[in-house]
């Protein structure tokens, strides 16, 4: 990858919103399961063959993706805004 074609800034890019969100989805997950018992959920007992783990592990990627969500929208708020229109 070059500096030229833009890949090194895309991968920045990429390391920005999934390092900062994959910590914030490891803290979520602790708080959210240090009060509750995931196989208490009526809606999780009921699943023929879940477990524990498989329940940690959905809940994990879960919290990423919204995390990572809301980092993306971060970074692209964060951009300066080009000037469009010429002031009256």
């Amino acid at each position: 990858m070059s500096i030229k074609d833009g890949g090194l800034m895309k991968l920045h890019r990429f390391f920005l919103i999934a390092w900062p969100s994959a910590l914030g989805a490891a803290l979520m997950e602790m708080l959210v399961f240090a009060v509750l018992d995931p196989m208490q959920i009526p809606q999780i007992e009921n699943i023929p063959g879940m477990t524990t783990q498989g329940v940690y592990s959905m809940a994990f990627f879960v919290f990423w993706a919204a995390i990572s969500f809301a980092c993306s929208l971060t970074l692209i708020l964060s951009q300066p805004v080009a000037q469009k229109h010429v002031a009256i």
